[in-house]
């Protein structure tokens, strides 16, 4: 009986009948005639109330699932469905509400729709979850009214489930053919001159005009009565490590994620490109020390472990600890690798407290590090001051982005390469910038 009472709601029709009913037995104190009216509508509303629960409650019932993917994509569009189901002899008028995550901010979410008799209903809408982690969702809430519109049938359909989401994984095919040439996001293809060469000795070859002379092999040459030369192949198995700033300076928001899940994204899309490129991959994360070190590998199965380590990866508000990086890259990374390294310098001062770490890094590996441009002082750079206000802030706009320009200068002095990027365009850039460095045979 509670479960009954529970899942009926009176609807605004049998409001608005008690009304009029109320209003007739107000006037019948002063025209008695008008006290059987109200006493008819009275016995219409409970004839009506009563065959209206008949139809909604013998025997007919309403059914529904929530289909969405295992694990959703942080930052992109994740498509769910709702799929309902009527036992219903006539079509029933159904406001349909999802109860979602808190994460996504989606509480008013519900759909107003006919159900056909014995028939399915899908549908469909996206989601858009801008924090990586687990999410928990509820219930299907189903209310549904008969042609009469007198009550409305609460139906709480099961579906709590709960969904990990992970770093970006959906844009990954956008980047699946960047393996072959050097790509930029203006121009479709860009070739990169090949200053520097990394070779593996593959076999012997007769000399064919054409032919490099410098490859031209000359005991096997003297065994031989004729010019053989050697033929090479691009060196691969190359290590390349993603090093992943969790601190505070990775909190900077930018168009609803953070710069740490633009840098997840960037890692888990250039990792896929590494081992494309038959490149080991490797990461590690850290703050105030470093959490996890995820050797390289060329495996397959290292692109699902880098994702794994990363889903749930949070900011911690500690200011990054480039020192002990240093120590743990020293002594826990033996072979050369490059190493990207995706972190934030908002002025020189911060560089130069960590440059002689940078330095050091950069020593016995090939490094890259990766920051990136603020948004919010290039548009007050690229404004037209009206104002006098206006051009302070333009003065000073413009002596911050100057700043960031004198860090990429500094850093290259050093011997260091970098990439000074807009995180929209992060993933296109940090690839771009390692095929580049392969290409130049710098590692």
């Amino acid at each position: 009986m509670a479960k009954f009472w529970n899942s009926i709601l009176l609807n605004s029709v049998f409001f608005i009948g008690l009304g009029i009913a109320a209003v007739l037995y107000t006037l019948g104190h002063f025209y008695p005639p008008y006290t059987l009216a109200g006493t008819v509508v009275v016995a219409v509303l409970v004839v009506l109330l009563l065959l209206d629960v008949g139809l909604l409650y013998r025997g007919s019932h309403i059914t529904g699932s929530r289909q969405i993917n295992a694990i959703l994509s942080n930052g992109d569009e994740n498509n769910c469905v709702l799929s309902i189901d009527s036992t219903y002899s006539f079509p029933v008028s159904a406001r349909i509400y999802d109860e979602l995550p808190y994460q996504l901010n989606m509480r008013g979410q519900k759909f107003d729709t006919l159900l056909s008799p014995h028939k399915n209903k899908e549908l469909q809408y996206t989601i858009i979850p801008t924090l990586r982690g687990e999410y928990d969702f509820g219930d299907i809430v189903v209310l549904v009214k008969s042609p009469l519109r007198m009550i409305q049938r609460k139906y709480q359909l099961r579906a709590s489930q709960q969904i990990a989401v992970y770093p970006s994984y959906i844009h990954l095919n956008r980047y699946s053919l960047k393996n072959l040439k050097y790509y930029t996001r203006d121009i479709g293809a860009k070739k990169t001159r090949r200053i520097g060469q990394s070779m593996e000795f593959e076999h012997i070859k007769d000399y064919v005009k054409g032919d490099d002379i410098r490859y031209i092999n000359w005991k096997a040459s003297a065994k031989r009565g004729e010019l053989m030369v050697n033929q090479y192949t691009e060196e691969r198995a190359q290590q390349v490590y993603c090093l992943i700033d969790s601190g505070r300076a990775m909190q900077m928001p930018f168009d609803g994620l953070t710069l740490l899940d633009y840098a997840i994204n960037s890692t888990l899309a250039l990792s896929h490109i590494i081992i494309r490129k038959h490149d080991r991959a490797g990461m590690l994360h850290f703050n105030k020390r470093v959490n996890q070190i995820l050797p390289a590998d060329k495996a397959v199965s290292q692109l699902p472990k880098i994702l794994s380590a990363l889903y749930n990866l949070k900011t911690e508000f500690y200011e990054s600890n480039f020192e002990k990086l240093y120590a743990d890259i020293k002594f826990k990374i033996n072979h050369r690798s490059l190493m990207v390294l995706f972190t934030n310098f908002e002025d020189m001062n911060s560089l130069q407290r960590q440059l002689p770490y940078l330095k050091g890094i950069a020593k016995n590996n090939v490094l890259l590090v990766v920051f990136f441009k603020n948004r919010e002082i290039e548009k007050v750079v690229q404004s037209e001051a009206t104002h006098q206000s206006d051009y302070y802030d333009k003065a000073i706009a413009e002596k911050l982005s100057f700043q960031k320009k004198l860090m990429v200068k500094e850093l290259n002095k050093q011997g260091i390469q970098t990439l000074l990027t807009d995180p929209k365009h992060l993933t296109v850039d940090t690839i771009d910038k390692y095929l580049e460095i392969k290409s130049r045979g710098l590692i």
